[in-house]
C-alpha cells in the first residue's frame, strides 16, 4: 500500500515499507524509475514472504510523489532519501541502489556513516551526469544548454530526458570517483555484459577506486540495463540473502 512521508524540506514521498525482523533494506531506483518497477515490485514481494524489512520509495519528480522532475538534481533525491530513511526504516540499514540509486547509495553510505550494514549496486551509475550525459554532449548541446538552461536527450524507455543546468552542475558537486571512496562493509556490484547504458568500464572503475574489506563484482553475460530477467532477479535476492549479518 503507497504512504506519503513529508520531508524537512516540504516534499511529498509516496513510499511502501514491508516490516520485517531483519536490517532494512533500502531499494533506491534509477533516473526518472519509480518504485512500481520490475526490481523494487520483485524485492517488496520477497521480502514480505521471507520477513526483511523493506522500504522503496519515489524521489521527488518521480512517480507518485510530489514535484517536478526538471526541478531536481542529485542532492534534491539524496536528501529525499536520507530523510525517508531516518524517518522510517531502522538501522542498520542495507542499500540497494539500481543505476542512479547506486550513486546516491554511495552518498547516502558516506553521509550515514556508521548506520549502513551492506550495498548492493545493480548497474551503478557514479557521477553518470559528468562522464555519461556532459562527456556525451555535442558543441552545440553544451552551448544550447548554457544558452536555455535544458536539453533534451533521447531515451530507450519512453519520452525524452530533460537534462537541465543544475543537474549538470550539482552533479559535479556529488562526485564519488574525484576523491577517496572507503567502503567499510560488504559491497556487491551487479552488472550485466550488454549494458549500453552503463558499461562494464564503470563496474571496473568503482571496484578499482573504492576502499574497502570486503567489494565484489559480478558480471552476468548478456545481461542489459534493466537487469530484470528472472535470473537476474534471482541473483539480487540471492545476494541479498548471501550478505554478511
Amino acid at each position: 500500500m503507497t504512504s506519503f512521508h513529508h520531508t524537512a524540506a516540504g516534499r511529498n514521498l509516496a513510499y511502501d515499507h514491508v516490516a520485517g525482523t531483519s536490517a532494512s533494506i533500502i531499494f533506491l531506483g534509477g533516473f526518472r524509475s519509480d518504485m512500481t518497477g520490475t526490481k523494487a515490485a520483485h524485492l517488496a514481494a520477497w521480502a514480505a514472504k521471507t520477513d526483511m524489512d523493506f522500504l522503496r520509495f519515489d524521489y521527488s519528480g518521480h512517480g507518485q510523489s510530489s514535484g517536478d522532475f526538471r526541478d531536481g538534481c542529485i542532492s534534491d533525491w539524496c536528501a529525499d532519501g536520507a530523510d525517508i530513511i531516518r524517518a522510517r526504516a531502522k538501522p542498520p540499514y542495507i542499500l540497494v541502489g539500481s543505476s542512479m540509486g547506486g550513486w546516491i547509495a554511495l552518498l547516502l553510505a558516506r553521509a550515514m556513516q556508521g548506520a549502513v550494514a551492506g550495498l548492493v549496486g545493480i548497474a551503478a551509475a557514479p557521477d553518470f551526469t559528468e562522464d555519461s550525459i556532459w562527456a556525451g554532449f555535442s558543441d552545440a548541446q553544451k552551448a544550447q544548454l548554457a544558452r536555455t538552461g535544458a536539453v533534451q536527450i533521447p531515451s530507450d524507455y519512453g519520452d525524452p530526458y530533460t537534462i537541465t543546468q543544475k543537474l549538470i552542475e550539482d552533479g559535479r558537486r556529488n562526485l564519488v570517483l574525484r576523491a577517496p571512496l572507503h567502503l567499510p562493509f560488504p559491497v556487491r556490484l551487479l552488472q550485466g555484459t550488454a549494458d549500453a547504458e552503463v558499461p562494464v568500464s564503470v563496474a571496473s572503475r568503482l571496484l578499482d577506486h573504492a576502499s574497502g574489506e570486503d567489494i565484489r563484482l559480478t558480471l552476468v553475460k548478456g545481461a542489459d540495463h534493466r537487469f530484470s530477467s528472472p535470473d537476474c532477479l534471482d541473483l539480487i535476492t540471492q545476494t541479498l540473502m548471501a550478505l554478511p549479518r
